[in-house]
């Protein structure tokens, strides 16, 4: 009985430790393949959504291009695989991609019980609703008997479970795999209410047969920090993806763009040295050359850049900066030194 136990002890430790041995290279598969696999949605705008050609953008998307634009000097070094709620974990642990990118909400069970690590938030959200303009509700606590169409494999059931259960309401569930798949149960009128976080709510809003005609109840009921997520057991690749993202919140506040970064190299500010690779070692220490985070900027731009091109009052989207405003505006956006 000892042995049996001790043998399958021992056999757990080696699956471990091949496990741990495997993801504990991934910059170098990376290097050796010639680019970074990037797990993302399946079609939301302004975060990762393809065009009729096949070209991705959007905010996670560009987080991706950032880690290649650092590791291979080439942003469009990147392959991208659209994932399903339910299947972004999986792809993830099982090596299919590298980096998932894909408005995925951080949370304890996530980042304690998958073998995943999160890498940072480049976005900070919350859970909303959607309903149609002449049901004439103002408020998400007027939705008790409502059926409300979401997504399988998300917070978002939690969260509605949650959220009416608290105030005593009930709701009926249509829930879908595939977020085209829910957003035509909605349009369809299967249901009553979309939720999802807002800033999927607006992305979405715009595929709908007449967008003028749906609006978005005023509370937030969750909180929803989005942002990359990596394998564990990889110290490097975390720190890469991690500085990455961090890399862009530091040159917006130091008023590096893509557009004058190469005047900044000439700066005297010690900081915006440190960040684009003229003093120190900070790019040797991360595997990669020290002029990383200047490669970054100058073929991604800086946060603020990423936010307003693909989110911000310029675009379809057409969301304010909100908590995802620098924290020297007031926002949450904040990123340790690079020192």
């Amino acid at each position: 009985m000892t042995k049996t136990v001790l043998t399958g002890v021992l056999g757990a430790a080696i699956v471990a430790l091949g496990a741990s041995a495997a993801s504990a290279a991934t910059l170098d598969d990376v290097e050796a393949k010639g680019f970074v696999q990037c797990g993302v949605s399946q079609g939301l705008p302004g975060f990762s959504n393809p065009d009729a050609d096949g070209e991705w953008s959007g905010m996670d998307v560009d987080l991706c291009r950032g880690i290649a634009a650092a590791i291979f000097d080439d942003p469009q070094a990147v392959k991208f695989t659209p994932l399903s709620a339910k299947e972004r974990f999986t792809a993830l642990q099982s090596g299919e991609v590298d980096v998932l990118s894909r408005n995925t909400t951080w949370t304890m069970s996530r980042d304690t019980q998958l073998g995943l690590n999160f890498a940072g938030v480049n976005y900070y959200d919350g859970q909303g609703f959607m309903i149609r303009t002449d049901m004439n509700i103002n408020s998400a606590l007027e939705l008790s008997g409502a059926s409300i169409c979401t997504n399988t494999g998300t917070t978002t059931e939690l969260n509605v479970a949650d959220y009416f259960r608290a105030n005593n309401m009930e709701y009926e569930l249509v829930a879908f795999e595939k977020a085209d798949e829910v957003v035509a149960a909605y349009d369809a009128g299967r249901c009553d209410v979309y939720t999802t976080d807002q800033s999927g709510i607006y992305a979405q809003r715009l595929k709908l047969t007449d967008p003028g005609a749906h609006k978005v109840l005023p509370e937030i009921i969750s909180k929803e920090p989005l942002g990359p997520v990596v394998r564990q057991g990889d110290d490097q690749w975390f720190n890469i993806v991690k500085w990455v993202h961090f890399a862009t919140v530091n040159a917006e506040e130091m008023g590096v763009t893509s557009e004058n970064v190469d005047e900044m190299l000439e700066s005297d500010n010690p900081g915006i040295r440190r960040l684009l690779g003229v003093e120190g070692e900070f790019g040797t220490d991360i595997g990669l050359e020290n002029d990383w985070a200047y490669k970054v900027i100058k073929h991604v731009g800086n946060y603020g850049e990423i936010f307003a091109r693909n989110v911000g009052p310029d675009t379809p989207l057409s969301i304010a900066r909100g908590i995802n405003a620098l924290w020297t505006d007031g926002g949450l956006q904040y990123a340790p030194p690079i020192r």
